[in-house]
């Protein structure tokens, strides 16, 4: 097996003339095959836009897997000798149809046939979706697991594919959103520590006579009701190694060694992979109708505020003091402070940070006390037997309200004793959760949080990576729908920052507060100022209780659990 290829991704229009999709598709191809590919992957619906006028019209503009549409594919694979990942309506038995990627040979045999697991809004008026997994395809160059556009806004069908083996994501979109391009299509690649070639489109994604009133009607501007462009190559280490335009047909092209989606491990040593917990995880791939949602808080408003320091220990805990001394905190119920102790002095003497941890405690409480607000950290405390434990706490006014110890193994905190569950606490200002630096790198923490009912949670964090900073917690954030205070150490990596939920969140529903952005899923993102030692920021945890991204597409409950039993079995 050779590692080393060229992969390819194609961005273009595609309309409501199927005859004409196929000769712009074949088009890009060749267009492709300038640059020297072993594989192309093309966007989402190439044979026609995702509009119909019903399901009788979905499926006659479908295409069939022997028909005329996918054999010039096969053949245009075949006449330029390259692997093809195309995307389309296909029709099968019973007049129904499915969104499948299909992987054609450069003998122009089909190899692959992938039907999408999670749909989009009227999508799923018109579209079956899959039964079962995705498949990986091994080639000579490596394994390869295919996924379209909302797949890839969660993280359960390509964690799947990647905890399955696969080396390389292929993830056609038909997309309007900017933040598949900016957060979900890195992050699904860092994450996995695997490559992602990502195809998008551009152009209008309705009919084009139909844009003006279907902006009218929905209050959503004309530019984003087309395709959101920026397809993407994406290394493991969550690098774009290549992005196409906004609003640009054109070939994006990269050369990659798939070998190197076999290393799974952190700058620290540790093999995510194998630190995962599975046995934890089994909530994830269990029916969510079984599992009823905990009850929301309905808190509108959460004052708050991030301490950004370079200090830690005594010092942080002096900073913080004067902070709230001057007044500059007065308005915040909660403080989230970076970890106490940084991890490279609880690594040298984890019994002394806990004993300087008890002391700090005092300190927390006597603070919490005085200002009649909430304190976030993480320390080292004392587990059950004794043992010292990674931890995370919220200090009030009366004492710990709530700790989170550490789940994964990491070998920057291998001294730490690990917790089976994630703990939450409900306050008068929400419902609150707490996550640890190396914690907080697994999806599957997040989602456990989410389907805890957590509407904030702070996550005291020292970057090991820069992805964890510049994309991750943000699309976690995004990806579940929760307001989050990530607390960093002063860092080269990045800087502290809120996501902070937007009440108007669902696609095509009117939206009171703010004009139709192009954001799917993605909160606001409030970073902390370089020059700034704090930030204040209002968070808004009854927004957490709306994970409807559209119509019949539940960010939580839509979730594929029925096909994802790798998360908790691998």
């Amino acid at each position: 097996m050779y590692n080393k290829i060229r992969v390819a991704a194609a961005q273009f229009h595609v309309g409501t003339d199927v005859a004409d999709n196929l000769s712009t598709t074949l088009r890009m191809l060749d267009q492709a095959s300038q640059v020297d590919p072993q594989l192309v992957v093309l966007p989402e619906f190439c044979n026609h836009l995702s509009w119909y006028d019903g399901p009788e019209h979905c499926y006659d503009v479908s295409v069939a897997l022997d028909g005329p549409f996918l054999q010039a594919i096969a053949n245009k694979a075949r006449e330029l000798g390259i692997y093809v990942v195309v995307n389309c309506t296909v029709q099968r038995p019973g007049q129904r149809a499915t969104g499948s990627s299909l992987l054609y040979s450069p003998a122009g045999e089909l190899l692959a046939d992938n039907t999408k697991q999670i749909y989009i809004g009227h999508e799923n008026d018109f579209l079956d979706r899959a039964t079962e997994p995705g498949p990986i395809v091994e080639l000579p160059f490596g394994r390869l697991g295919f996924y379209a556009c909302m797949d890839g806004v969660i993280n359960e069908t390509p964690r799947g594919l990647a905890l399955r083996g696969a080396q390389l994501l292929c993830n056609s979109l038909n997309s309007f959103a900017s933040d598949e391009g900016s957060l979900h299509i890195p992050v699904r690649a860092a994450e996995n520590k695997v490559f992602v070639v990502a195809a998008n489109k551009i152009g209008p994604l309705v009919p084009e006579e139909m844009v003006g009133g279907i902006s009218e009607a929905t209050g959503i501007p004309p530019r984003f009701l087309g395709g959101a462009g920026e397809s993407q190559i994406v290394a493991p280490s969550g690098e774009v190694l290549a992005r196409a335009s906004l609003d640009q047909e054109e070939v994006i092209y990269a050369d990659i060694d798939l070998s190197e989606a076999d290393n799974k491990t952190r700058p620290d040593g540790t093999d995510v992979f194998k630190a995962r917990r599975p046995e934890l995880y089994r909530p994830i791939v269990e029916n969510p109708v079984n599992q009823p949602e905990a009850p929301w808080t309905q808190v509108g408003q959460l004052p708050a505020a991030i301490l950004a320091t370079a200090s830690d220990g005594e010092l942080m805990l002096k900073e913080l003091a004067d902070a709230l001394s001057s007044g500059s905190l007065a308005d915040a119920a909660w403080v989230a402070l970076p970890p106490l102790l940084s991890a490279e002095r609880m690594a040298r003497d984890p019994r002394a940070a806990m004993e300087f941890s008890q002391e700090a405690l005092a300190e927390l409480q006597s603070l919490a006390q005085l200002h009649d607000l909430y304190l976030s950290t993480s320390l080292v405390l004392a587990d059950e037997l004794g043992q010292p434990q990674h931890s995370a706490i919220l200090m009030g006014a009366a004492g710990i309200c709530l700790r989170q110890g550490q789940i994964h193994h990491s070998e920057r905190f291998a001294w730490s004793s690990l917790v089976n569950d994630i703990s939450t606490v409900e306050l008068a200002v929400g419902r609150l959760g707490l996550c640890l630096s190396d914690d907080s790198i697994y999806p599957e923490t997040f989602r456990l949080m989410a389907m805890a009912g957590v509407e904030v949670a702070s996550v005291p964090l020292q970057a090991l990576e820069s992805w964890e900073l510049s994309t991750g917690l943000l699309e976690r954030a995004a990806e579940n729908r929760i307001n989050l205070l990530v607390a960093t150490s002063s860092s080269a990596l990045g800087n502290p920052f809120a996501a902070v939920l937007q009440h108007d969140f669902t696609v095509m529903t009117p939206w009171q507060e703010r004009p139709f952005d192009g954001l799917l899923s993605q909160p606001e993102y409030r970073p902390v100022a370089a020059t700034d030692s704090f930030m204040t920021v209002s968070l808004h945890p009854s927004a957490a209780a709306n994970k409807e991204v559209s119509r019949n597409t539940n960010l939580l409950r839509n979730r594929p659990w029925d096909l994802s039993a790798a998360i908790a079995e691998y």
